[in-house]
């Protein structure tokens, strides 16, 4: 299964890109919009879940953030990045990792995911995320997902929607809700994925 999933998004970052991938932002602004309200200073810790060829890194070390990582499953996809970041690159630390297999080695202040945990499909994958977001989270986590007025499927992949009520109920064991958003994501394709954004700080206990 995993390695199926793996080579499906190696595939994808090969084959396709950023204009031919549904995902693409040119500014990732509501990221960065969760990720200021925190109010950190710039050696904050930062992990971008499946962050893949996303630009939130370029606009993250642009803002003087210092410690930077992205995790993605596909190779290719950080390497895409790596090459658009130039000598940039040197100052994130880059994690090839299925998010469900991914044992990290430090704390994170801000946990940001846009768009993977929805691809979360089964039981064992969400309660494996949250579990490992529990152990690595200090500070503030923030996730973005299709809602319930988004599509069903990505990338030819099933995902699972949600609405505020579901994901604040998925991560209430660690997290308090901060806030949640709506808003469409306008694709390269000029279509519109509405898309459901919130904010959790970690729970102290």
């Amino acid at each position: 299964m995993n390695l199926d999933r793996k080579k499906h998004w190696e595939t994808v970052y090969e084959t396709k890109n950023p204009d031919q991938v549904s995902w693409t932002q040119e500014s990732p602004k509501t990221s960065l919009d969760f990720i200021h309200s925190f109010g950190l200073p710039k050696t904050a810790k930062i992990i971008d879940i499946g962050g893949g060829d996303s630009k939130l890194v370029d606009y993250l070390l642009d803002e003087g953030f210092e410690n930077v990582t992205v995790l993605d499953i596909s190779a290719k996809a950080l390497e895409k990045a790596k090459d658009r970041l130039g000598e940039k690159a040197n100052k994130v630390n880059w994690i090839v990792s299925d998010i469900t297999e991914f044992e990290p080695n430090m704390t994170f202040d801000v946990w940001h995911d846009r768009a993977t945990f929805h691809f979360l499909t089964t039981t064992e994958q969400i309660s494996k995320y949250i579990k490992t977001a529990r152990k690595s989270v200090t500070g503030f986590l923030t996730i973005g997902t299709f809602s319930k007025n988004g599509p069903e499927k990505c990338s030819g992949l099933e995902i699972k929607q949600y609405n505020e009520e579901q994901l604040t109920m998925e991560l209430e064991d660690g997290f308090d809700k901060i806030k949640c958003i709506t808003e469409d994501h306008l694709t390269p394709f000029k279509t519109t994925q509405n898309f459901l954004f919130c904010s959790f700080k970690r729970q102290l206990n």
